[in-house]
């Protein structure tokens, strides 16, 4: 199965030919078990978002529930998860809303193309595009590095993604501990998972991928990998097992 994956943090880790991290690492105990074959490559996000949609991967990891997506993939839920508004310490006014932004002409946004995290996430963006406040980059290393350089003042990530992308590149090593990180009422939590191709899937690889990833929500194997990945401290606001 065809499993293009975008590098995000600790969640998804390129080194090269080598692809490592809490969700290769999940699919990788699958394959021993079940012998299910998941041929993992590494894309930027907005092209595994649009391989997905036209039918050329089997599977979408991780992923946030989105009507969009459902329209080509079942999904399966595997944590709950929560996107925050990101700012260095002390670059500029702290917010409570992303609505307060749009007051904010000034200060740019920068986001990675090709995240979702559902419908108010998708109006924020449009707007940040009228007045002229967003930037995109295409991974979460540049996005870390564009904060940095004071080219944005603001993101909107979770902070397992952003954390792992410090720890990854020792060029960000120095953003540790000088982060801001905000809960918003416009983003509340919801459940991340991963889809599985309607498209491309038999009715029986998708009865038996149904099943196989029922087990590893059960046993919470992905909320088991980022406890192992990641500082308590970095997980505790933005992710948790389901309930």
């Amino acid at each position: 199965m065809q499993v293009p994956m975008a590098a995000t943090g600790l969640s998804v880790v390129a080194n090269g030919d080598l692809i490592s991290g809490v969700y290769p690492e999940m699919l990788n105990q699958i394959s021993l078990k079940k012998k299910c074959q998941f041929d993992l490559s590494i894309v930027p996000r907005a092209r595994q978002e649009a391989l997905f949609e036209a039918g050329q991967s089997d599977l979408l990891i991780p992923a946030v529930r989105t009507q969009t997506r459902d329209q080509s993939g079942i999904f399966i839920p595997l944590i709950q998860n929560r996107p925050m508004l990101i700012s260095l310490k002390h670059s500029g006014a702290e917010v409570s809303r992303l609505s307060d932004l749009f007051l904010m002409k000034e200060a740019k946004v920068v986001l990675v193309r090709g995240f979702d995290y559902g419908p108010a996430y998708q109006t924020f963006i449009r707007r940040l595009q009228a007045q002229g406040q967003l930037m995109f980059e295409a991974d979460v290393f540049s996005v870390a590095r564009t904060l940095k350089s004071g080219a944005a003042r603001y993101t909107v990530l979770e902070p397992s993604v952003i954390a792992g992308a410090i720890e990854a590149d020792m060029r960000l090593n120095d953003l540790h501990d000088k982060l801001n990180f905000e809960a918003v009422p416009e983003l509340p939590w919801s459940e991340n998972g991963v889809y599985l191709s309607k498209k491309t899937l038999s009715q029986d690889d998708l009865h038996i991928l149904s099943r196989v990833f029922e087990q590893v929500q059960q046993q919470q194997l992905v909320w088991k990998g980022l406890q192992r990945y990641y500082r308590k401290e970095v997980i505790a606001d933005s992710m948790r097992p389901l309930k």
